[in-house]
């Protein structure tokens, strides 16, 4: 009797396996991430197999990492562990997907967890919506003998530096003066359009993609973008992702429709170097066309 009590006691505290999914946001911005927690409970010793994480869960739905396996005892349930498996996960696509159940082999069992579900979104640019100007602040009154007390030791400061200064050109003055240096040609500085649209016609001169090289040919064409957007409107774009570049260029004063059209290149090597996009032909020359169309519009002027 004691013996089949014991049997009985420690069946109670074993539970039956289950599995269950849990995603950290569902809904994203298209590029960014967000994690699943893989979660499965069952008896401690019994073999456990989990699902093994490919390139991609779903369409369009890809593995960033695939994470770590950790086991923890069961603090309510004792003789049971938990096995909880955080991944992370991405999407370059617009759009809501299904991630299906997860299959997991706990002892004899097989069990499901529940489907996911993902909804990606793109960056929405509001264009009717004007830019105001920034408010000037209000006027305080502030006489100059408010000025000299605030200020008087600077202007001690300056005026004995302002002697020195005058002292050392009447120094420099009578001083025999050197022969003058040669003066050394400067070369003339490139406008950032010229060189963009000299460095795109090379790339198109290259053919790469029409050599089977389209990543490297979407990879030299937004090298060619994020240089000119640097040195045509001085915004930072190299060791950042597109999201974070089309929002700085909201601030650059470019006008809404370029924007869009800059965005439709970005995304497009995105897919391409990330998502293992392959582009028709028709949407790598439309690349081009776009970059070039863009560079013209935006023209020659420096930051």
């Amino acid at each position: 009797m004691l013996l089949v009590a014991g049997y009985l006691q420690a069946a109670a505290r074993q539970v039956t396996p289950s599995a269950t999914a849990e995603i950290g946001k569902s809904s994203l911005l298209i590029g960014e991430q967000t994690t699943i927690q893989l979660t499965v409970k069952l008896p401690a010793g019994a073999s456990l197999v989990l699902p093994a994480l490919l390139d991609t869960l779903a369409n369009h739905v890809e593995v960033v990492s695939a994470g770590k396996t950790d086991t923890a005892k069961d603090q309510q349930h004792p003789g049971n562990v938990t096995v909880r498996r955080i991944s992370l996960i991405t999407s370059f696509d617009a759009g809501t997907y299904i991630i299906p159940p997860f299959r997991v082999i706990a002892g004899k069992d097989t069990i499901y967890t529940n489907p996911l579900t993902l909804q990606v979104t793109t960056v929405a640019v509001d264009t009717t919506k004007a830019i105001y100007d920034i408010k000037q602040p209000l006027g305080v009154t502030y006489t100059f003998l408010d000025f000299l007390r605030d200020n008087w030791h600077w202007i001690t400061i300056a005026l004995l530096v302002a002697g020195l200064a005058a002292g050392l050109v009447i120094y420099l003055r009578k001083r025999p003066k050197p022969a003058p240096a040669p003066v050394k040609e400067v070369a003339a500085e490139i406008p950032p359009g010229t060189a963009a649209l000299a460095k795109l016609r090379e790339l198109k001169d290259k053919k790469l993609w029409q050599q089977d090289q389209v990543k490297q040919y979407h990879s030299e064409l937004t090298d060619v973008i994020r240089e000119y957007l640097e040195k045509r409107y001085g915004v930072k774009t190299y060791e950042k992702t597109t999201e974070e570049i089309l929002h700085s260029l909201h601030y650059s004063g470019i006008a809404a429709e370029d924007i869009n059209r800059l965005s439709g290149i970005l995304v497009m090597a995105d897919l391409v170097k990330f998502a293992k996009e392959r582009p028709l032909p028709s949407d790598n020359e439309q690349s081009m066309e776009r970059a070039v169309d863009f560079v013209v519009r935006g023209g020659n002027a420096h930051v």
